[in-house]
């Protein structure tokens, strides 16, 4: 692997423009295979007549790919640069892709889990390299504001990848929901959902061959390789005094915190329109559009005001504290009213939501910050341990895979609404992170 082009300069002696808008390209890429499950989750609900707990596991075998995969991905990095890495991982999502149709064709739930693991582990190597990119071009005070570009970016993609899911693939079936479809006459029913099923496969195969062009263009992308630094944490000798990446207390508990912030990003963006379609509302497969974009303004927002005049400290626990309030308001809001939608869109004409789906989309606001500030306290002081140190934090996104099937389970035991009480202790977490655990040098 290549070391001698060096990123961490200071601005004036560095452009950062080209590595960036590339890294941000893969960062939109990011956001719009992995917010496509808020919308595949209700979608696969009918076409494979699944209980929710079972449409959960779409995000399941999507995310823990991130724990299976990340160290193994972390290797490859290690032995093919991060740029070449890169490059397959999009090759990997290309296969995924492909898996899609054989699974929509004939639908089989098993071979859409298949398919969902192997986008998962594409990701996974993507995200591994990407995000210490972003990180490390630049100042570490403003690594934050970099992400949450990236951010921007990412969620901006999670705003318009369920909207064209619902346009391209639902087409005509666009306001179909769970209970829409279990009124409908048997062979109504049947027919509906092979229409539905193989609505997927010509996206997924147009999918299939952008994503194998653009495996191309990264290659033969000016993007300059991310070079391994010595170890910062030595003694005066110049001996390294850390021989593992879980000596590293702020590494070790910053994923801790990605795992319980993941867990309550994805049941926010994915579980948003499951429960909107157990309700009966309208276009549920679009519903995690409204969570995007409620991160998008958090994004804007920290952008503004990080590190001017908010600290990234500050930021996490700011978003914590958000988090904790708009969880309780889930449960104990109406699912009746459209009285909040009505104050803060109503106005704008856009169609108003229930009180306990508008307060998980808000939710969206109270994460957007949570990633951007982890990463910078988490990785600080790694040195040569940053690609391993990377790994574990993204080892942390399995926290999409396991929490929400925590949330999944509580749904069919007690109901949806009840369910979100899951989400308090993540944010609590959340908050020690915020106050302490990021502090911590030593067990």
């Amino acid at each position: 692997m290549k070391t001698d082009t060096n990123l961490n300069l200071e601005p004036a002696k560095q452009n950062y423009f080209v590595p960036l808008a590339i890294i941000g390209a893969l960062f939109f890429i990011f956001g719009f295979v992995t917010w496509q499950n808020g919308a595949l989750i209700p979608y696969l609900k009918m076409v494979c007549q699944l209980t929710d707990t079972q449409a959960i596991m779409v995000a399941f075998a999507f995310y823990v790919a991130y724990t299976v995969m990340a160290l193994p991905m972390a290797a490859i990095l290690e032995r093919t640069g991060f740029k070449n890495g890169m490059a397959l991982g999009l090759l990997i999502l290309v296969a995924g892709f492909l898996l899609y149709m054989p699974a929509a064709y004939y639908q089989q739930f098993w071979v859409f889990l298949v398919a969902q693991f192997v986008i998962g582990s594409g990701l996974t190597i993507l995200q591994t390299a990407a995000n210490p990119y972003v990180v490390k071009v630049g100042p570490e005070k403003s690594a934050a504001v970099r992400i949450m570009f990236m951010g921007l970016m990412n969620k901006g993609a999670g705003v318009i990848a369920p909207l064209a899911f619902t346009a391209i693939v639902l087409g005509d079936f666009a306001s179909l929901s769970s209970v829409s479809l279990a009124a409908m006459p048997a062979a109504e029913q049947a027919e509906t959902i092979t229409a539905l099923s193989h609505g997927l496969i010509y996206p997924y195969l147009g999918m299939a061959v952008v994503f194998t062009v653009l495996a191309w263009l990264l290659k033969m992308s000016p993007l300059p390789e991310l070079p391994l630094e010595k170890d910062e944490q030595a003694n005066d000798n110049g001996q390294a005094t850390k021989t593992s990446i879980l000596q590293f207390p702020a590494l070790v508990l910053g994923a801790v915190t990605l795992f319980v912030y993941v867990g309550a990003e994805v049941i926010a963006g994915d579980t948003i329109g499951l429960f909107a379609s157990n309700l009966g509302v309208a276009n549920a497969s679009s519903l995690t559009s409204y969570t995007m974009a409620f991160m998008l303004i958090g994004y804007a927002l920290g952008i503004v005001l990080i590190p001017r005049l908010v600290s990234q400290e500050t930021a996490l626990t700011a978003s914590a504290v958000a988090g904790l309030i708009c969880s309780a308001m889930v449960v104990f809001s109406d699912t009746n009213s459209t009285g909040v939608s009505a104050v803060l869109w109503g106005w704008a004409g856009v169609p108003l939501l229930p009180d306990t789906i508008t307060y998980i989309a808000l939710l969206g606001f109270a994460n957007a910050l949570v990633w951007p500030a982890v990463w910078p306290l988490a990785l600080v002081g790694l040195g040569k341990f940053t690609a391993r140190g990377s790994a574990l934090l993204i080892m942390g996104i399995s926290g999409g895979a396991l929490v929400p099937l925590a949330y999944g389970l509580l749904s069919d035991a007690v109901n949806g609404q009840a369910a979100y009480w899951i989400m308090l202790p993540l944010y609590a977490f959340i908050l020690y992170y915020a106050l302490l655990g990021h502090k911590k040098r030593n067990w």
